[in-house]
Order: structure tokens, then C-alpha cells, then sequence
């Protein structure tokens, strides 16, 4: 089992101009780390930049494009050989169920899974690199704890994060033999702009920096699973247990509650 950044290490961050990646940013530029980050906000990258310039690098790209990825790979084979790349971009979709839109849906898959993939295409190479230097190499993807119970309105959401957990688990049987380590993020609610949106409570709220430490600490002690705050996690995991005709009546009954808050506003 590899441990990573214990050492200063070369990290490709994408969803890296706020919420968790941004947070996660601040945290490896301060720990010494050397950073290629990747956002659609040029401004953002830029004050990333200003922390540490000869250890930051900007690559501005929406990973949803793959001619822009490609730019993104020119720019990591100008530097060192990567050690980790962190795919932490991604997005979030709520439906109405009266006003069903596969659109909604399509967004939340071609972000977050898509974009996601597009990524992979790109990091594989460069870790593949990494990896014939007898360097230590990892594959990191942000997804969500979401998926482990069906949540109203998540059709979307959740589908893809259910999608990204398969993912990251599939590539970690294919690539133990080329030894490229895959570690899956699996966050609760996070005060980010995407969860500012949400109209309902989100129990065991944490910070950026809450979480960001939580996803290095867990890298140095090379937990494939990274799963927080652990409150969270074990519920979510305790009630998608349960039989399934109980998982269905909770769900339903949180459906309807939900229909009915948001009739009375």
C-alpha cells in the first residue's frame, strides 16, 4: 500500500477555483507541494498562482472539453512527472419530478461523469510516466456519499456519483498490475457554492478545509476509501442497509415531505 504526499509531490487539481478544490489548493501549496490546477475561472487560478509562483501552474480548461484537456496535457508534460492527479470537478443538479427533464439529467452526467472520464484519458499517460521512473503514482476521484441512499430530487446527481464510485473501483482492479494506486473521495455535505444552493437541511455540515484535510490526511495513510465525516457516512451507509422495502417508504416519505414544503413556499 503507497502513501502519498508525505513527500513534496507534483499534483494535477481540477475543480480547483472553489469549494473543496480550492480549499484542497491552499492546503498542498502550503504543505509544499507543486501544483498544475485546472478551473474554468482564469481569475481563480491566477490567485492560486500568486501563494506560491514557482511551485503553481495554471492550466484553465472546462473538463466537459476535450480539444481544452488536451492543451491541459501539454502543459503537465512541461513539468516534472506527475504524482497525483485529483479529479475534483463537477456539478450538481436538482430535478422536479412533476417537470421530469433529461437535459437536467444529461448536465449532471456529462459533468460529472464525462468530464471525469475525459480526464482519466489525460492523467493515465502522465501516471503511467510517473510510474516507470519507479515513482509512487495516484489517481484520485472526488465523488459522493449520495449515492449509498436514494435522496429526493438526486436522479440526477446521484446516478452520477453512483457511477463515478464503480468507476474508481473497476479502475483500481485494472491498474493494481501497472501499480497506479485509485483512491475514491466519498464527501457528506460540504459548505461549498454548490451546497449554498440547497433548500433543505444538510445534517453534519463541514467546512473546505474540514474536508481538504481529511483528503490529504487520508492519502498519507493511503486509504483507497476516503469517506467523511464519518457521522454522516455511517448513517447514510446503516440506512442504505436496510431491507429494501424500508429504504423505499424512507425514501418515499422524504419525496412527499419535500413536494410539500415546497407547495407551502
Amino acid at each position: 500500500m503507497s502513501r502519498f504526499l508525505e513527500q513534496p509531490s507534483t499534483v494535477w487539481l481540477t475543480g480547483a477555483t472553489s469549494g473543496i478544490g480550492e480549499a484542497l489548493a491552499h492546503r498542498l501549496i502550503d504543505d509544499g507541494h507543486s501544483l498544475v490546477v485546472t478551473g474554468r475561472r482564469e481569475d481563480a487560478l491566477e490567485k492560486l498562482v500568486q501563494m506560491a509562483p514557482e511551485r503553481v501552474t495554471t492550466a484553465a480548461a472546462d473538463t466537459t472539453d476535450t480539444r481544452q484537456l488536451s492543451d491541459v496535457g501539454a502543459v503537465l508534460d512541461r513539468g516534472g512527472p506527475v504524482d497525483v492527479v485529483v479529479l475534483n470537478a463537477g456539478t450538481c443538479e436538482y430535478l422536479d419530478i412533476r417537470h421530469f427533464d433529461s437535459e437536467l439529467i444529461g448536465r449532471n452526467i456529462e459533468t460529472n461523469v464525462m468530464g471525469t472520464v475525459r480526464c482519466i484519458e489525460q492523467a493515465l499517460p502522465r501516471l503511467r510516466r510517473t510510474r516507470r521512473l519507479g515513482k509512487p503514482a495516484a489517481l484520485v476521484i472526488v465523488g459522493s456519499s449520495a449515492w449509498w441512499f436514494p435522496f429526493t430530487r438526486a436522479e440526477g446527481y446521484g446516478a452520477s456519483k453512483a457511477a463515478l464510485a464503480y468507476l474508481a473501483q473497476s479502475l483500481r482492479a485494472d491498474l493494481a498490475r501497472e501499480g497506479i494506486d485509485v483512491f475514491l473521495v466519498s464527501p457528506g455535505f460540504v459548505k461549498t457554492p454548490l451546497t449554498d444552493r440547497n433548500d433543505f437541511p444538510m445534517p453534519f455540515l463541514i467546512q473546505p478545509d474540514d474536508a481538504a484535510k481529511r483528503i490529504t490526511e487520508g492519502l498519507k495513510k493511503g486509504r483507497h476509501s476516503i469517506e467523511f465525516p464519518r457521522r454522516f457516512t455511517w448513517t447514510i451507509r446503516m440506512l442504505g442497509n436496510l431491507p429494501q422495502v424500508l429504504i423505499d417508504r424512507m425514501a418515499a416519505r422524504m419525496a412527499r415531505e419535500s413536494s410539500e414544503e415546497h407547495r407551502s413556499t
